[in-house]
């Protein structure tokens, strides 16, 4: 892994206004390096294709992850045109990461190896916006706080022909594992799971 070109990585984050509320480097390495690197054997564990950071900020799961994982095409799916300006610059420095300027609910289904999501939204509604991405076999992880509904978020991935895999090793973590093709009626419209939770 390019240690050195990481904490390049981190330094611009801090500096840049916006994408991070942490100011001292050493924190944000821990939050943003080591915590995403920790899901690593994870995504190797995952069938080959894409892995998918929706709503990836600074891309504080994905750059990560792409640059300990060089044979992995790694997506980064952002709304915001300043965040993608941000990663794309990353984009030019890690060949196997691509940035995605848009909406989750209008990238296709099916297609992901993982998607990744990690202070994008409540659990419930993270897990109905990451699963319509993952193929059969694929992964669904959430980063969540102590909080989390786990339940709720089981209850989502049923309805989206997932279910909760074997506990992870990773605190703060819930792994949904895809186990059929996306149901019809997802993912739905932009907007819709917001205001409409289904748990």
């Amino acid at each position: 892994m390019p240690e050195q070109l990481l904490r390049l990585w981190v330094a611009e984050l801090v500096a840049t206004p916006g994408l991070t509320a942490i100011e001292d480097p050493a924190e944000a390495w821990r939050r943003h390096v080591e915590e995403a690197l920790a899901i690593v054997p994870l995504l190797n564990g995952a069938p080959a294709g894409p892995i998918v950071d929706v709503g990836a900020g600074g891309g504080s799961v994905g750059i990560p992850v792409a640059a300990a994982l060089p044979g992995r095409e790694v997506v980064l799916i952002e709304s915001e045109r300043r965040k993608c300006d941000f990663l794309e610059t990353w984009a030019a420095r890690l060949p196997n990461l691509r940035v995605v300027w848009g909406r989750v609910e209008e990238q296709g289904t099916d297609w992901a190896a993982a998607a990744v999501a990690k202070a994008l939204a409540p659990p419930p509604i993270a897990a109905e916006w990451l699963l319509p991405l993952v193929a059969p076999g694929g992964l669904a992880l959430l980063f969540v706080g102590p909080s989390a509904n786990a339940e709720a978020v089981a209850s989502v991935a049923a309805r989206l022909a997932a279910e909760p895999a074997a506990a992870a090793s990773t605190p703060g973590l819930i792994v949904l594992r895809k186990n059929g093709p996306t149901p019809a009626g997802f993912p739905r419209r932009v907007g819709v799971a917001r205001k409409r939770p289904l748990a």
